[in-house]
């Protein structure tokens, strides 16, 4: 990697990290009313706090997965596969500015430990990809299966009345699967038994963290 790229790199870390992100796509619209669907209401507040702590957990995933595309990126030396992974890591950074959006829309906050999140998972990025091409694919296979499972999860618990943030949440949820797909095509091999679960158990740390904090 020159140090161009390099340079580049570092300051997509730091803007992911100060949540100044750049949009190629407009944020996701709410699809139209059906008809003779009831009249759109207003949140509650209690509703309103478990938006924007549902969007606050997807705006950490949108860091880590900059971090994550970006230590894969680092590692290996295929430039079809630097090129694949900036386009994922550029349809990610859209979610990172459709989420902080809706953060502030929603008068909430981003997880104030995100310079943790970015460098945790910088970390486990690199080392996926230390695995070789295969490995880092898979491992991007299976990081985007789960990231899919967990909005399919949110679409199930945000509040009827949060159109906005089920529009962002679904357009994501394509996305990631999209990447997913993407990654197995390429080569990914298949994840072990037990590397899957610590992902899984790793995941649900942040999330349950990034809610509150």
């Amino acid at each position: 990697m020159t140090l161009d790229e390099l340079i580049c790199e570092f300051d997509r870390g730091l803007r992911s990290i100060a949540g100044v992100s750049r949009m190629t796509r407009p944020v996701p619209e709410p699809k139209p009313a059906e008809a003779g669907a009831p009249a759109q209401t207003e949140m509650t507040l209690p509703e309103r706090a478990h938006s924007a702590a549902l969007m606050r957990v997807n705006h950490v995933g949108e860091i880590c997965a900059q971090a994550l595309y970006q230590a894969q990126k680092l590692a290996t030396r295929s430039p079809g596969l630097k090129a694949a992974f900036e386009h994922a890591a550029s349809e990610e950074e859209d979610h990172l500015a459709w989420t902080a959006a809706r953060l502030r829309e929603l008068d909430s906050r981003p997880s104030l430990l995100n310079p943790l999140w970015y460098t945790g998972a910088l970390a486990i990025g690199f080392t996926a990809g230390c695995f070789g091409d295969r490995a880092s694919l898979g491992f991007m296979a299976e990081t985007e299966r789960q990231v899919e499972r967990h909005l399919e999860g949110h679409l199930h618990t945000l509040p009827e009345a949060d159109r906005q943030s089920r529009a962002i949440v679904e357009q994501m949820r394509d996305d990631e699967r999209t990447h997913g797909q993407s990654a197995t095509e390429a080569g990914g091999v298949e994840l072990p038994v037990p590397v899957k679960a610590l992902m899984r158990a790793a995941s649900k740390v942040m999330t349950q963290t990034a809610y509150y904090i």
